[in-house]
């Protein structure tokens, strides 16, 4: 089984960036909060050492009823821990959320939601020429 928490590591740190960010220092006791919530959910044994063992792979077996747990907090199905194809299809979802949170990046997928087929096909192709040429003069500059 692959490290059931991998796909969660980048927002993790992004969680915690966003309250260093807001309070001035690291953000202390999310792992310990994430297993207090499963616990309660579980309505059993779920300690911070059994979660970091789970993220770290020096645990590879979790139970059904943990991975429930871990399922409900991070609000994905349970077979995201063992269906690829289902963990990959989140992992893209919960990018084009990141994404969304950005102002300007909602402002202009609101705006395109009444469009025609064909002005989405413009506007998507001007992204994509802005976003080459943007990448083109970082690579040269």
């Amino acid at each position: 089984m692959r490290d059931i928490l991998a796909g969660y590591r980048a927002p993790v740190q992004r969680i915690s960036a966003r309250r260093a960010a807001v309070r001035g220092r690291a953000a202390p006791g999310f792992t310990a909060a994430v297993a207090r919530a499963c616990r309660e959910a579980a309505g059993g044994s779920f300690s911070t050492t059994y979660l970091w063992q789970l993220r770290t792979g020096r645990r590879d077996n979790p139970t059904k009823r943990h991975l429930e747990a871990l399922a409900r907090f991070f609000r994905v199905p349970p077979a995201y821990f063992f269906d690829d194809e289902q963990s990959g299809r989140i992992a893209e979802e919960l990018a084009l959320l990141e994404a969304l949170r950005d102002a300007g990046v909602r402002e202009v997928a609101l705006r395109a939601v009444t469009l025609s087929p064909e002005g989405l096909g413009t506007i998507s192709d001007m992204i994509e020429a802005i976003a080459r040429r943007e990448a083109d003069a970082r690579r040269s500059g």
